[in-house]
């Protein structure tokens, strides 16, 4: 089992509405390969926040992991004060990720929103490095918030849909898919489940899903972050999500 393990601090910023983004290092990035997997942080000391933060993994680059966060509670609001040179508590890196040895050439979506953009930075990396073509659909409620878009513009195309409307195209990220040069072979997508359960629904070809669940534990102890199979005759009848997930194929859990 990994250990927490303290990693030093590079650089904490803002890039966008309440949304930050954090580079650290240490001993532990060389085992961080697998994107979609996530760091177990700990903010702070005490009982105010006893609780570690799951933060998806967004790059892993020259020694440096990077991740990003939005502030949503006090734990996160904590995390934005830390300064370069500190030290953070961190286990992982945990959880399954995406399974992204496909075979190259092929025409790959990546369909993210909000707090579900930040893992599939790494995978496209990966699968453009791979020889493969990606397409990316980013939804964020408004201009504001939007982030990454010329990393991601230098990976293949891009669409960018916000709620109001203030930038890129309004309305759902299923909203630009008659746009997406066909065909597409593979999906993986990343975000709140209502979106996520559009994406499955308009789409019909094989595709993996990152579930964002509040987690305690982290290591599938606690069952806090339990959601159910989508078979009614599997076994066991759910899935951890922090242990067996946060990446499904999905067919296999219910939404």
């Amino acid at each position: 089992m990994l250990k927490p393990q303290n990693m030093q601090v590079l650089q904490n910023q803002k890039i966008a509405q309440d949304t930050f983004e954090l580079k650290l290092t240490g001993p532990q990035v060389q085992d961080m390969t697998e994107p979609g997997q996530f760091l177990h942080v700990m903010i702070g000391e005490g009982w105010e926040h006893v609780l570690r933060r799951p933060l998806s993994i967004t790059d892993v680059e020259h020694h440096v992991v990077t991740v990003i966060y939005k502030i949503v509670g006090k734990g996160t609001r904590a995390l934005t004060e830390k300064k370069q040179g500190d030290s953070i508590d961190v286990l992982g890196p945990r959880g399954n990720g995406f399974p992204y040895q496909t075979n190259e050439d092929q025409h790959i979506l990546l369909v993210g929103g909000g707090v579900g953009v930040p893992p599939l930075f790494y995978l496209a990396k990966k699968l453009v490095a791979q020889g493969n073509k990606v397409t990316t659909v980013l939804g964020f409620q408004t201009s504001s918030a939007v982030f990454y878009e010329k990393e991601f513009q230098g990976l293949g195309d891009l669409f960018i849909t916000t709620d109001d409307g203030s930038y890129g195209h309004k309305g759902l990220v299923t909203d630009v898919f008659e746009r997406i040069e066909k065909p597409v072979d593979l999906y993986y997508t990343c975000g709140p489940k209502p979106m996520i359960k559009a994406v499955t629904n308009h789409l019909t070809i094989p595709g993996f899903m990152s579930l964002e669940e509040r987690m305690g534990c982290g290591i599938g102890a606690c069952f806090a972050c339990v959601c159910e199979a989508a078979d009614t005759k599997d076994e066991k009848g759910y899935r951890k999500v922090c242990q067996d997930g946060p990446v499904f194929p999905v067919e296999e859990v219910m939404l």
